[in-house]
């Protein structure tokens, strides 16, 4: 090959010798690949420009171009570089790619094989910790809806961490100092590296499945952003969203925010804050306790007060110091009662018969026998219909005449006239 591209060389330079040798087109591409393979400049580039036409096939492998205000380069990422990528590349990102400039033998187009990218401006690690946080609020894991409430006295509770760190002593002091009712499981997971996550996510998987505890506190030290990562993994987000044992993040300080610290039940600002809030202090417990027990002495005693002054009461009473005195006044008042009964009884009948009285002279005043009394009487005809006119009846009819006292039976012999 080496004879083949010194010939190269003279056909690009004498013209003249072009009846010396015929190159196929793969021979060229192949001796301008190597030639820019041979080159160390080519081999470690760093490029600065901004993402566009940016693909992801199936196989895994991503394709872009970088661009600037005057020119484009193509680029390629393989799927086995692409898996160590913090953040999914976007169109108009800006970023610096590193990698070696190489040729596509079969297109003839060289590109440059990245194999890392990151961010031009912003750490790519803020962007990976941005998109995935828009991403998984969008989807309603940050939702307070779903937060559990934590138990108020849990009976045990899983620690999620690392075994070998200074975090998880601290939270195994504080929480036997505020609480020793409580037992505490380790569950020991690596907290930093590539399998980290994978850990932490089955061990909160794991604590759900055998009901290990009734609170979870999933968490580490502090450390750099590096250090924190695995807590910013999708894969742990969503084991603590499923969790449903309620989880605290305790990771880091104060200052340090990660993707569980909003997926999570709560959040705390330490490992050693997380311990002080899942358990109640012990010695305010006893106060608290203490408390109660004055207050319920105090409240048997207000009892046992009220019912003495009643038994005293009692017990002064007349019907208990002379009964028969007692009876006696009972006695007296029941005849003054009886007699305030009769009483008003007879007002009651006295009344009552006044109105009778009048009812029935009243009635006597309207009687037709008061007036028949008088020398009246009432004719009627046979079948009892009383006669007020002399053309109710015919001549030689039956009528009957009632008399204040008995009555007549009478024939009509002669009708007169009206006056």
């Amino acid at each position: 090959m080496a004879g083949r591209a010194n010939a190269l060389c003279l056909f690009l330079s004498r013209g003249d010798d072009l009846q010396q040798h015929i190159y196929r087109v793969s021979e060229v591409n192949q001796h301008i690949k190597q030639l820019i393979d041979a080159d160390p400049g080519l081999n470690a580039l760093l490029v600065r420009g901004e993402i566009s036409n940016y693909k992801v096939y199936p196989s895994g492998h991503h394709y872009f171009t970088l661009k600037d205000g005057e020119s484009a380069l193509r680029c390629v990422m393989f799927a086995g570089m692409a898996k160590y990528l913090r953040f999914r590349p976007q169109n108009g990102m800006k970023v610096v790619a590193s990698g070696k400039i190489s040729v596509y033998p079969r297109d003839g187009g060289y590109q440059l094989y990245c194999s890392r990218l990151v961010s031009d401006g912003l750490g790519d690690l803020h962007i990976a910790f941005e998109q995935l946080k828009e991403r998984l609020y969008a989807q309603g894991l940050f939702d307070s809806e779903h937060k559990k409430p934590l138990p108020a006295y849990p009976r045990r509770i899983g620690v999620v961490t690392s075994p070998a760190g200074a975090a998880v002593h601290d939270m195994i002091r504080i929480l036997r100092r505020r609480f020793p009712l409580a037992k505490v499981l380790l569950l020991p997971v690596r907290v930093q590296g590539e399998e980290a996550a994978g850990e932490i996510a089955d061990a909160i998987a794991y604590a759900n499945r055998y009901h290990l505890a009734d609170v979870l506190i999933v968490g580490r030290g502090g450390g750099s952003v590096e250090d924190l990562w695995a807590f910013n993994e999708e894969v742990v987000a969503r084991a603590i969203f499923d969790s449903r044992i309620p989880v605290v993040s305790a990771v880091g300080h104060e200052p340090d925010v990660t993707i569980s610290d909003y997926v999570a039940d709560c959040r705390a600002a330490t490992p050693s804050h997380a311990a002080e809030i899942v358990v109640p202090d012990q010695m305010e417990l006893r106060r608290k306790l203490r408390t109660l027990s004055v207050r319920l002495a105090q409240s048997q005693q207000h009892t046992i007060n009220i019912y003495t002054r009643r038994l005293r009461q009692m017990q002064e009473k007349r019907v208990l110091t002379d009964p028969m005195a007692f009876l006696q006044d009972r006695a007296v008042q029941l005849d003054y009662t009886r007699e305030r009964l009769a009483s008003t009884l007879e007002r009651i009948l006295e009344k009552h018969t006044r109105r009778f009285t009048h009812a029935a002279a009243s009635l006597d005043a309207m009687s037709p026998l008061r007036v028949l009394s008088r020398g009246y009487c009432v004719a009627q005809k046979q079948e009892g219909t009383v006669l007020r006119s002399s053309d109710q009846v015919e001549i030689g009819e039956a009528i009957a005449l009632r008399l204040a006292r008995g009555g007549l039976e009478c024939t009509v012999t002669k009708r007169g006239e009206e006056p």
